[in-house]
């Protein structure tokens, strides 16, 4: 998501990068069924004696990749980087680091400035904006509730403005504030939105009714994601949006909502300065909601199931919301960090690796003397994880095509970095073959199962599936889809452009301690560590599975590079025409 992957599916599995907020709104289907994708994992539940099958000299490379990270998680997780927000001295560190880095391995510039000479750095123009806001103050008939900062609730805007308010707005519970044609689905139906507030709850109808044929069942699809509900809610014309926050349906507790939309917040750069985004954009508690609900003479859970069948009805609340928020703009450039191992016969087709170098700085409003959200799992292990990639690949004959390694800002803020990339590209989208991004890394050592994010989705998955057997693992799929990790990930920015676009990383399946274990020391990083500043390296860090991952990474990004395949979406995936749309210009 605000976002990352082994960690979140680890601790919010029991929970669960790539790792953050982070953050189309797509309804992606896969060509493998639900009960396929079951049979996989318990295929491979009888082989928790098996071993590692990695030859000398992959194992010397995975010692190697290993060491790597480590040198490099504990120089960008360190204080000094003071948790590498953007625009910010521990950007100016970063970047300059990962420059440095890639420079010395004898990698080019990726990139070009303003005059057209080659760069390290693709521009990303971003407005920071720190927001003071008043309480949040509902009221209605007998009926008054100041929702506190932190405590109660968080607010900030899109718009890029000295202010932003909501004067008493009338409050209408519009269930998950879905408008979704294909599925027959329409939470806005009948309502004129101008002047009021919409109340809306987090993921979609499939999750709560557990209904294969409504959505994606289980699985969460774009409907379901935070960013989706506030960008609905400004198409209807709402003065504001509100979403209620639970921890299942969200995939993460409060205390990321909090601790993510607290502090400053960092959106890309717009000509209409967002002024057809709603003026205030909310979380609350759902204690606070409940209360909400009880004054208007409705129960919140009831009211919520109701919001999962077909047919659901808005209701007013009888209640109108107030706040006021002070804003304080400053525009700068952010920048993507962009390297080239430029490839020998065909330099302009690309195989591209990404990873987000951002986290979520200092943040003043943080619990506790330490107020550095370092980032260290989320995700200086992705970031240092491209620096370690490209030191294996140098070492290699140089590929027919090129390998892109791009470091993309502001993840946290959205995807932004990895957005403005899609938009703005610099190697055209029609000629990059395939993207493999590494978000939130494993820390708990080697894992049999390798877990692929959206699973089912591209012909790159049936290229790992034969890597991970050389090393005997398995795939696997998201233990959780109702999560929406497919949309809390850098790659996602890409895919939606038509690239296809593999995440994956360890699973729970650890070699040394099984699955328990593992599974319990993700909760304990997800309620001790994510999005907290407890996020730090530790150097007792096995980090031989994901130095596994990375190796998995780089052979099947060499295997694209040194062939001539143009991977693509399996049929029925949702990403299929756009690819296909462009399949003229790689003949």
């Amino acid at each position: 998501m605000r976002t990352p992957s082994l960690w979140r599916r680890l601790g919010l599995t029991i929970a669960v990068s790539s790792a953050l907020t982070a953050c189309g709104k797509d309804n992606p289907e896969t060509n493998k069924p639900e009960a396929e994708h079951s049979a996989t994992h318990a295929e491979h539940q009888h082989t928790a004696d098996s071993k590692l099958s990695l030859s000398d000299a992959e194992q010397a490379q995975v010692d190697a990749i290993a060491a790597d990270l480590h040198k490099h998680i504990a120089i960008l997780a360190s204080d000094e980087f003071e948790g590498r927000a953007p625009a910010t001295k521990g950007e100016e560190l970063t970047v300059n680091y990962l420059a440095d880095q890639f420079k010395a391995l004898g990698l080019v510039p990726g990139a070009v400035d303003d005059a057209g000479e080659p760069s390290w750095f693709q521009q990303v123009p971003i407005v920071e904006m720190e927001i003071e806001t008043t309480p949040l103050k509902l009221a209605g008939k007998g009926f008054e509730q100041q929702l506190q900062p932190i405590e109660d609730m968080v607010t900030f805007t899109q718009r890029q403005t000295g202010a932003s308010s909501l004067d008493n707005s009338e409050l209408v519970f519009v269930g998950y504030g879905i408008v979704a044609p294909e599925n027959n689905w329409n939470d806005y139906a009948g309502l004129d939105m101008k002047g009021k507030t919409a109340v809306i709850l987090v993921n979609d109808p499939g999750y709560a009714s557990k209904d294969k044929a409504l959505f994606n069942g289980n699985a969460m699809t774009y409907y379901g994601r935070w960013s989706y509900k506030f960008e609905e809610a400004a198409r209807q014309g709402a003065d504001g949006a509100i979403i209620i926050h639970e921890t299942g349906a969200a995939g993460y507790p409060w205390e990321v909502v909090s601790g993510s939309w607290s502090g400053a917040q960092v959106s890309l750069e717009a000509e209409n300065k967002n002024a057809d985004r709603v003026a205030v954009e909310a979380w609350i508690t759902s204690q606070a909601a409940s209360e909400l609900f009880n004054a208007a003479g409705l129960n919140l859970q009831q009211e919520m199931d109701a919001a999962k069948t077909q047919g659901f009805k808005p209701k007013a609340l009888g209640t109108t919301a107030s706040v006021q928020l002070k804003n304080s703009l400053k525009k700068s450039n952010s920048r993507n960090v962009v390297a080239k191992l430029a490839g020998k016969k065909y330099p302009d087709e690309v195989v591209v690796y990404t990873a987000h170098w951002d986290h979520l700085g200092v943040n003043k409003n943080a619990e506790g003397e330490d107020r550095i959200f370092n980032g260290a799992v989320d995700n200086a292990t992705g970031t240092a994880g491209l620096i370690a990639m490209a030191a294996e690949a140098v070492k290699l004959d140089r590929p027919e095509r090129s390998l892109l390694f791009v470091a993309v800002t502001a993840e946290e803020s959205g995807l932004l970095g990895s957005k403005y990339y899609a938009e703005k590209p610099v190697v055209p989208l029609e000629k990059t073959v395939a993207g493999i991004n590494f978000d939130a890394m494993n820390v708990l050592g080697p894992a049999r199962d390798i877990t692929v994010i959206g699973y089912g989705s591209s012909e790159l998955e049936q290229l790992l599936e034969v890597s991970a057997k050389g090393q005997g693992r398995y795939l696997a799929p998201e233990e959780h889809p109702e999560r929406g990790y497919f949309y809390r990930s850098d790659h996602f920015s890409l895919a939606k452009k038509g690239v296809p676009m593999l995440y994956f990383d360890s699973g729970t399946d650890n070699f040394e301690h099984g699955r328990e274990w593992a599974q319990t020391k993700g909760a304990e990083y997800v309620s001790q560590h994510y999005h907290k500043p407890g996020d730090e390296y530790d150097p007792s860090w096995n980090l031989k599975g994901s130095a596994m991952d990375l190796q998995l990474g780089l052979k099947l990004g060499l295997q694209l590079a040194n062939g001539r395949d143009w991977p693509n979406w399996y049929e029925g995936n949702e990403f299929r025409a756009i690819r296909d749309a462009s399949a003229e210009s790689r003949k």
